[in-house]
C-alpha cells in the first residue's frame, strides 16, 4: 500500500511516499525506516525498489525527494547540499513520529550510495534513529575530492570565481551528474562498466524519471568538497550498523567506503557482500535487491 505525503520542512515541503504493509495488526505499531537515496535520485527510483520490498516484509518505509530536487520544494533547484540532505532525513523522522500506526521508538534509516553517507552522518547526532542500514554506501566528500584533476583546494578556488560571476550575472551554472546518453559517455571516453550501467539505469526507461534532472547546481560542489560523511562516526554513531556491498568492485569506491565504515563503527552488526553484483545493479536487479532486502529486514527486525 502506498500513501502520498508532504513533509513540512521549514518554509518548504518534501514530497514523499510511505510504503506500508498491505495487512497489519492495527493494534501493533509498525517499525519504520526512512530511506536516503543516491545523489540525483528521486523517490520513484531506487527508493521505491527498496521501500516496496521492506513494506512487503512488514516494515513501513518512507521515501522522499530531497529538498531542491524532484517534486520537493526549495530554491535554487538541483542543489545537492550534503548537510541539507541530512536534515531532510531528520524532518522525515519528525513526520513519521506523528503518524498513527508508527512506533516513534522503532525508527531506522536505510541509505543507498550517496544516501548511505548522508544516513550515517545524520545518525551520528539524531539518536531517534535506532538502526542504520546501508547499501553500497558512499562518502561524497571523499569521492568529490578524488574526482579532481588537480587539488581540491584549486577546485575550490575555481568554484569561488564561478560564484562571483553567478552573483554578478544572476545566472546559475549547472553540471551533469552523468552523461545524458551512452553515446555522450563514449564520446567522453567513459566506457567503464560502472559509468555504462549508471547511464543505462538513470538515463533510459529502465530507471529514468522525468523528475530526476541529471543536473547539479555547480555551487553544490564546494559543499561536497568539504564534506566528510563519516566524521566522528567512531565516537557518536552508537546504533547497530548493517552494511551491504556489491561484490564486483568497480570505480565508484563504495566497496572501500563500506569496508571503511564497517571498521569505524562502534556497533557493527552485519556485513554482507553480494557476489557478482555491481554497484548500479544493486539499484534494481531483482536477484540482488531481493537478497539485500532479506538481510536488511532481518537486521531491522532484530534491532528495531
Amino acid at each position: 500500500m502506498l500513501q502520498h505525503l508532504t513533509i513540512p520542512r521549514g518554509p518548504i515541503e518534501l514530497a514523499a511516499h510511505l510504503h506500508l504493509p498491505d495487512a497489519s495488526d492495527a493494534s501493533t505499531a509498525l517499525r519504520a525506516v526512512v530511506l536516503s537515496t543516491p545523489g540525483s535520485s528521486v523517490k520513484e527510483q531506487i527508493g521505491a525498489e527498496y521501500g516496496s520490498r521492506l513494506a512487503a516484509r512488514g516494515i513501513a518505509a518512507l521515501v522522499f525527494d530531497p529538498a531542491h530536487q524532484g517534486r520537493s520544494g526549495g530554491e535554487p533547484r538541483d542543489l545537492e547540499d550534503p548537510y541539507r540532505r541530512g536534515e531532510d532525513i531528520s524532518y522525515a523522522i519528525d513526520a513519521l513520529t506523528t503518524l498513527p500506526g508508527i512506533d516513534p521508538h522503532r525508527i531506522g534509516v536505510l541509505g543507498i550510495c550517496a544516501g548511505g553517507g548522508y544516513a550515517v552522518h545524520t545518525a551520528r547526532t539524531d539518536h531517534r534513529i535506532k538502526a542504520v542500514g546501508t547499501v553500497v554506501p558512499g562518502n561524497m566528500g571523499i569521492s568529490f575530492r578524488g574526482f579532481q584533476s588537480g587539488s581540491p583546494a584549486a577546485a575550490l578556488d575555481a568554484l569561488a570565481d564561478a560564484r562571483i560571476e553567478e552573483a554578478r550575472t544572476g545566472e546559475t551554472g549547472r553540471v551533469n551528474w552523468l552523461p545524458d546518453t551512452l553515446e555522450d559517455a563514449a564520446a567522453a571516453g567513459l566506457t567503464d562498466i560502472d559509468t555504462t550501467e549508471a547511464v543505462t539505469y538513470y538515463r533510459t526507461p529502465r530507471g529514468g524519471s522525468e523528475h530526476s534532472t541529471n543536473r547539479r547546481l555547480s555551487r553544490s560542489d564546494s559543499l561536497l568538497l568539504g564534506y566528510d560523511a563519516f566524521h566522528l562516526v567512531d565516537q557518536l554513531m552508537t546504533q547497530p550498523l548493517q552494511v551491504v556491498l556489491a561484490g564486483r568492485i568497480g570505480n565508484t569506491g563504495s566497496y572501500d567506503m563500506g569496508m571503511r565504515l564497517w571498521k569505524m563503527a562502534p556497533n557493527p552488526a552485519d556485513l554482507m557482500v553480494i557476489d557478482g553484483a555491481g554497484h548500479y545493479e544493486m539499484y534494481d536487479v531483482p536477484e540482488y535487491v531481493d537478497a539485500a532486502v532479506a538481510r536488511l529486514a532481518d537486521f531491522y527486525a532484530d534491532n528495531l
